[in-house]
């Protein structure tokens, strides 16, 4: 069976999603940049998380306090313009994942179930990311044509 999702309406709902998506995690990141703290989420991780102790000791340590309050703005604004504009698509939606998986287990607010927006955004994650959908009106179906690409077929991993 042969599906080619690009054509159609199935193209265009993805492009929706990756730019939604996109915008999500750009706007989350723009408007920590310059004056973010995790310390709080982190220190204040619910017993429920299986990586709350992992939290606490990151927001005891000073050194990984402020690189994580440097990477969590600085990444959520990359990875969001990387989906907006369908530039390294996969490599953005693979270091979404990773954010969303912490997200996820830092909230662990699971009182109504364990499926909730942190989870949903990581599905999003996945499916922009396995559907390699910045090859749909996105600069990686232009990156892939590039000679740099196309000698290190290694690298179409990263785009999509």
């Amino acid at each position: 069976m042969d599906f080619d999702y690009s054509q159609g309406v199935t193209g265009y709902v993805l492009v929706l999603t990756r730019l939604i998506t996109g915008y999500w995690f750009f706007h989350a990141g723009v408007t920590k940049l310059g004056g973010f703290s995790a310390a709080g989420y982190l220190a204040n991780a619910p017993a429920a998380s299986p990586l709350q102790g992992f939290f606490a000791w990151a927001a005891a340590t000073p050194w990984l306090l402020e690189f994580t309050n440097f990477m969590i703005p600085v990444g959520e604004t990359l990875i969001g313009l990387g989906l907006i504009v369908g530039a390294l698509v996969r490599l953005a939606a693979f270091f979404g994942g990773v954010l969303m998986v912490f997200f996820y287990l830092g909230n662990a607010d699971w009182a109504h179930g364990v499926v909730n927006g942190d989870l949903f955004g990581l599905m999003m994650f996945a499916i922009v990311g396995t559907l390699a959908a910045g090859r749909i009106l996105g600069l990686d179906a232009i990156i892939e044509k590039m000679e740099f690409v196309r000698q290190r077929p290694a690298l179409k991993y990263l785009l999509g």
